[in-house]
């Protein structure tokens, strides 16, 4: 195997020079979905919807899914003159399309009865509303209000963790870690760069270390096999 991909931990990790390297490349890779939507204009309510389908779904089942659903409606009140199932079809083939749908009309009434129809962009409100979690709402504050927040996923908590940059068991807990420990001006940014490297690069299983631009600087914490 190339002495490349033999390198030990370090002791401190260069988080400056990792995202810097990332965003002269990450570009190249697939977007996250709910970064395309927002790049084109998604409104937060769009992002929020957009999010809760993507839970346990593929990209390009939710930007399908997402663009039927919004064109039938785009805002809580036009949302909820749909019945459940016509929302269950809209969205199929999303994972848990039922139950989201239930899910959807449910937030929609949250939003029209205590936020006259706004989603609301603080955290600890947004994880009041029905299946919201952390991932989520700090989703929608990065994407939806371009506000401060640290979004992890299960490749940020995997790629932050194998890069030694966190040493966390749970997503939860890496994303109070980065929190503490990334600078808060690589926040927004954090989420975008590295679910497109792990999608593409840093894979679950058998990473591309032999494509990876970061590959020198990492020790492959808990990586078994390489490509």
């Amino acid at each position: 195997m190339n002495d490349m991909l033999n390198i030990q931990p370090t002791d401190s990790f260069d988080i400056d020079r990792f995202i810097s390297i990332l965003e002269a490349n990450y570009r190249s890779w697939n977007a996250p979905v709910i970064t395309l939507l927002s790049n084109q204009g998604a409104t937060p309510f769009e992002v929020l919807i957009s999010t809760v389908l993507s839970l346990r779904t593929k990209d390009e089942v939710t930007a399908a899914a997402s663009k039927r659903l919004f064109q039938a409606a785009r805002t809580p009140r036009q949302m909820i003159r749909l019945k459940e199932e016509e929302i269950a079809r809209l969205i199929y083939p999303v994972g848990f399309y039922p139950t989201k749908a239930k899910r959807i009309l449910s937030i929609c009434r949250i939003l029209l009865d205590r936020f006259d129809g706004r989603v609301p962009d603080d955290i600890d409100v947004l994880l009041e509303l029905p299946g919201v979690g952390r991932k989520t709402a700090n989703l929608v504050l990065v994407e939806g209000y371009h506000k401060p927040a640290v979004c992890v996923d299960t490749h940020v908590h995997r790629i932050s963790n194998r890069v030694g940059f966190v040493n966390t068991a749970t997503p939860e807990k890496t994303e109070f870690a980065l929190r503490e420990s990334l600078p808060q001006e690589h926040w927004n940014q954090y989420n975008e760069m590295l679910v497109a490297f792990g999608q593409t690069i840093c894979r679950p299983v058998s990473p591309w270390c032999s494509r990876c631009p970061v590959a020198f600087m990492c020790p492959r914490i808990g990586v078994k096999s390489t490509r």
